[in-house]
Parts: C-alpha cells; sequence; structure tokens
C-alpha cells in the first residue's frame, strides 16, 4: 500500500490524497467504475435496468433477515439472498406471460417493503439507514481487496462468455439453435450482478447503485458506433464521473455518491444531445 500511496501523491498533486481514506475511496472508485461500467453495458442491452434496480432494494431485505437470525457478518446474509432473489426472479420472470418490467417492479417493492418492515419491527432501521445513500469514504483496505477479487472475475466471465451473452441479448432464440445455455448463463450473469450490488451497496447506496450501473452505459450507447466503443465509452465515463465526483465532493462538502450520480446524468444529456445533433444532419 506504501508504493500506492506514493503513486497516488505523485500523480494526483490534491490536498485530499494526504488522508488515507480518500487514498482508499480513490482506488475503490478506480476498481468499482469499470466493474459497473463493464456489466451495465449489457445491463442496457438485455434491458435489465429493472433487474439491478430490484437487486438494490433486496439489499435492504438481506440486512433485516440477517440482523434477525443473527449473522454477524452482514455483507454475507445480503449476498445469500441477493442470490436467491435473482435466480427466483430470472425463473419467474422466464415461466410467466406477463411482462418482465411487470414482475421485476413487483419483486422489488415486496423485497423494500419487506425489508423495511422487518427491521422496523425489531426497532434496527436507524442503525443501517446509511446503506440507503452507502458512503465510499468509509472503504477499508481490506474492502478494497475484496473489490479487487471481483473485478478479475468478473474480467475473467467477460472474457469467456461476452459473445453469448452478447448473443443472446440479440435473439435468444438463434443462441439457443447454436448450442448455447442460454438459461445457465443467463443466470451466471444475474448472480455476478448480485454478488457486485451486494459487496458494493455499503459504499454506493440502495438509492443510487442503480444509477451507477446504467447511466454510463446509457450515455455510452447514445454515441458509441459499435460494441468497442460502447464499452470504451461506458468505462471512460464511469471512471470521469467517479473520480470527479470524489473530487468535487470533497471541496464542495457534498456526499460522495449523490455528487457521481449528478455528473453521470449530465453526461448522459450532454451525449443524448450530441447524438440529436448527429442524427439531425
Amino acid at each position: 500500500m506504501e508504493v500506492i500511496d506514493s503513486i497516488l501523491e505523485v500523480i494526483l498533486p490534491f490536498e485530499f490524497i494526504d488522508y488515507e481514506f480518500m487514498k482508499n475511496a480513490f482506488l475503490a472508485i478506480l476498481l468499482i467504475s469499470p466493474i459497473f461500467a463493464i456489466l451495465g453495458t449489457m445491463i442496457v442491452n438485455n434491458k435489465m435496468a429493472f433487474f439491478s434496480d430490484a437487486l438494490g432494494h433486496s439489499a435492504l431485505t438481506g440486512i433485516a433477515l440477517g440482523s434477525l437470525i443473527g449473522i454477524s457478518n452482514l455483507n454475507i446474509g445480503m449476498i445469500i439472498f441477493a442470490i436467491g432473489f435473482a435466480l427466483l426472479l430470472n425463473h419467474v420472470k422466464n415461466k410467466t406471460t406477463y411482462g418482465a418490467d411487470t414482475i421485476i417492479s413487483v419483486f422489488s417493492s415486496i423485497a423494500i417493503a419487506l425489508g423495511l418492515a422487518i427491521l422496523a419491527q425489531t426497532g434496527n432501521f436507524n442503525q443501517y439507514s446509511s446503506y440507503l445513500v452507502g458512503d465510499i469514504l468509509s472503504i477499508t483496505d481490506t474492502e478494497i481487496l475484496y473489490v479487487f477479487l471481483i473485478a478479475i472475475v468478473v474480467l475473467v466471465f467477460w472474457y469467456f462468455t461476452f459473445n453469448k451473452l452478447n448473443l443472446i441479448s440479440i435473439n435468444s432464440s438463434l443462441a439457443r439453435s447454436k448450442g448455447i445455455k442460454t438459461k445457465k448463463i443467463d443466470n451466471i450473469f444475474a448472480v455476478l450482478i448480485a454478488i457486485v450490488v451486494m459487496i458494493s451497496i455499503r459504499w454506493i447506496g440502495i438509492l443510487l447503485i442503480n444509477s451507477l450501473l446504467i447511466l454510463p452505459a446509457a450515455s455510452s450507447r447514445n454515441i458509441a458506433k459499435n460494441m468497442r466503443w460502447y464499452h470504451l465509452y461506458a468505462v471512460l465515463f464511469s471512471l470521469f464521473s467517479g473520480i470527479a465526483g470524489l473530487i468535487l465532493s470533497y471541496y464542495f462538502n457534498i456526499p460522495t455518491g449523490p455528487m457521481i450520480v449528478i455528473l453521470s446524468g449530465a453526461i448522459y444529456f450532454i451525449t443524448l444531445a450530441v447524438k440529436g445533433r448527429v442524427k439531425g444532419k
């Protein structure tokens, strides 16, 4: 960590980098932003924005149930619940004749209501209310290591399954005809999203995490001409919003999560305007 600290002090000549919690937050953003951008591109392609939002809401139920049964490590409780929630949601979504957005909205509403009810009943809501907005400045060295490991898992998964996921998003029937196990890959992808969301929820916040997954990818889709640029723009937008949001939040005394989302939203509307101007020519 001392080598990393020295490098950060050289490339970031700002006073905030002298603080350990700001260094950790900066490293976390460097790791989390590309993960969110890469997953977000496929979430947007597959029209799964409601799905990731529902997973974020399910964190509250995971916290509540973990607290209720006495799990000391809430992250474990959240991850176990989220994986089960994601697989159940996928199963019901594929079996029902209703629209996916309707099913996901039902699950999302039930999840957050159940979580709030349990926490209110046990008197623990105030203790975990910070999870709603999150605080990336509280991330520790150990948690950064966890994020690094999950980043490797995401990249490996992406390397081996991207083409299959892309074909499934375009035409699932065609993918099945080519021997691709669409249900298996879809479930693995859902579980991966669940794990990433649950690991990040304490720093990003339940109310904001879906925005950080969707906005960079949606912004990129506005202007990208092919899949390569789609991913590259998404990663760049995510990194810029994260780093700039962290710096601005420090100097203007604004919570980091909301600041990042504001910047991501601004980028989305700028790219939307650019898209409209290009089409108008």
